[in-house]
């Protein structure tokens, strides 16, 4: 069964509105509804620039706007409003590029042959279709250009290892320019393994930075990643990011993000951190993926905030839709760490959480509690069809309590049609809340909450006394 598919008929299980397009747009239409009719986080004060090493590369966040609500094109298709702008550069990318095999520039898909050099000879300087046979091919690593196509003939087919001997530094696939950036970039139909197995079992897999992940875009306008598979990356399975993180403190960003990037039908395991995320980027769109099984490799045992989607420091209007995540430590993450801008802006549209450990958790890190500076980006998310089955305590992240639901110093959240499922003999009380609203969340609106196992409305659901503004309502039977 294709991806896409067994995640909508999953989701429709739980919410048969999910397959009907005017019932599903109703729902989206009154998540906005009750979105639009929360206070927004005012814009701090602007202060006196001042310099700081490495200001070059960082900017001040400036964008405190919300996208317009995501629209149908039908009852699975949930696009964007800048959608149309991607697809139109990709059809200039696919009249741009000339069409090449590697075979014909000496790739052999036998497992054992290193195979950079004829993948760099058929990418060239860009503007090529590459293509890659059925096979196995053995790399220490490749980068594209701008107007690049690199076309394998299905995940199933179509293999591509990272070499024995690479470095953990090593990204698999990524663009070629990270400071002067890349544009119009299309991946699609094969499996890219980072190939963690060449390390020793007690290494961590990541080495620092952007680095050790499977599939890495920074800096990049205009892409299309469609029908990968990741395996055993030693960070991030796929990384829409900036050339470089940044820390410089809440309400800076990175001025190397990417934009106007799309990444559909991903399958991500084995990772050492997240399965997909973004950083410091504007304008992504992530879709029928699978998420799940994360080695957490990249941090210190105990201690893995390995999450199926995480859209992390300083990204902007991001969309995900029909997305399913299993075994992870977050199912999604909307965050930031202490010295970054939050993650701001984002929409999501069916979401399945399957024994995650928290399956929706949206936190900015260091800006919780009533003695920490409060958060200067952390703002506006809507979600509708959200589900939670059997969250549950990992040993990725040990002393982490296992939750449906769990929003932190975030403000103007609405979420409508949310379903939190725990086993029937889970022990009722703290440990075992659907939901928990808490540390400086404010202007909060959940409308039609079920819960399934959770005996106790009254205990399954925490607001803390430090939020502001919080509705709840269940669903009327």
């Amino acid at each position: 069964m294709h991806q896409s598919t067994a995640i909508q008929e999953l989701l429709t299980k739980t919410f048969p509105e999910y397959n009907k397009k005017a019932a599903k747009q109703e729902a989206i239409t009154e998540t906005n509804k009750q979105f639009n009719l929360l206070r927004g986080l005012v814009e701090p004060e602007k202060t006196r620039k001042k310099w700081v090493m490495g200001s070059f590369l960082t900017k001040r966040k400036t964008d405190f706007t919300t996208s317009g609500a995501v629209k149908l094109a039908n009852e699975w298709d949930v696009f964007p409003e800048w959608k149309g702008q991607l697809d139109q550069a990709m059809v200039r990318l696919r009249k741009r590029t000339r069409m090449v095999s590697v075979l014909d520039y000496g790739a052999v898909g036998d497992g054992r042959t290193d195979c950079t050099q004829a993948f760099k000879k058929a990418i060239s300087l860009g503007f090529r279709c590459v293509v890659i046979p059925p096979g196995t091919y053995r790399v220490s690593g490749i980068r594209l250009p701008s107007y690049t196509e690199l076309i394998g003939s299905g995940t199933e087919q179509t293999q591509v290892i990272l070499s024995d001997s690479a470095p953990k530094r090593a990204k698999l696939l990524t663009n070629r320019h990270y400071l002067k950036g890349n544009s119009h970039i299309r991946i699609e139909g094969l499996t890219v393994d980072w190939n963690h197995e060449r390390l020793l079992s007690s290494q961590r897999t990541a080495s620092g930075g952007t680095s050790s992940s499977g599939l890495t875009l920074a800096h990049v306008r205009f892409a299309l990643v469609k029908n990968v598979t990741v395996k055993n990356p030693g960070l991030h399975g796929v990384d829409i990011t900036s050339a470089f993180y940044n820390y410089l403190g809440d309400g800076k960003r990175s001025r190397l993000g990417s934009q106007y990037v799309w990444v559909d039908q991903v399958e991500s395991y084995g990772f050492g951190d997240d399965g997909i995320t973004t950083h410091h980027s504007d304008d992504i769109l992530i879709s029928n993926c699978f998420l799940h099984h994360p080695s957490g490799r990249a941090h210190k045992k105990g201690l893995s905030n390995s999450n199926g989607i995480e859209v992390d420091d300083g990204s902007q209007h991001v969309t995900l839709v029909n997305n399913l995540s299993a075994y992870c430590f977050g199912g999604v993450e909307i965050k930031a760490h202490k010295t970054s801008s939050a993650a701001s802006d984002t929409q999501i549209v069916g979401h399945l959480s399957y024994r995650d450990n928290r399956s929706y958790n949206f936190r900015h890190i260091g800006h919780h509690l009533l003695t920490d500076t409060a958060s200067s980006s952390a703002f506006g998310i809507r979600g509708t069809f959200l589900a939670s089955y059997f969250p549950q305590e990992t040993s990725l992240y040990l002393n982490s309590t296992k939750r449906a639901l769990v929003i932190s110093a975030y403000q103007k959240v609405a979420i409508n049609h949310f379903f939190a499922e725990t086993q029937s003999n889970s022990p009722i009380g703290s440990r075992n809340r659907a939901i928990s609203i808490q540390y400086r969340a404010k202007e909060v609106t959940i409308k039609n909450i079920q819960l399934k196992n959770y005996f106790e409305k009254n205990r399954a659901v925490r607001v803390s006394d430090t939020t502001s503004h919080i509705q709840i309502s269940y669903k009327k039977k």
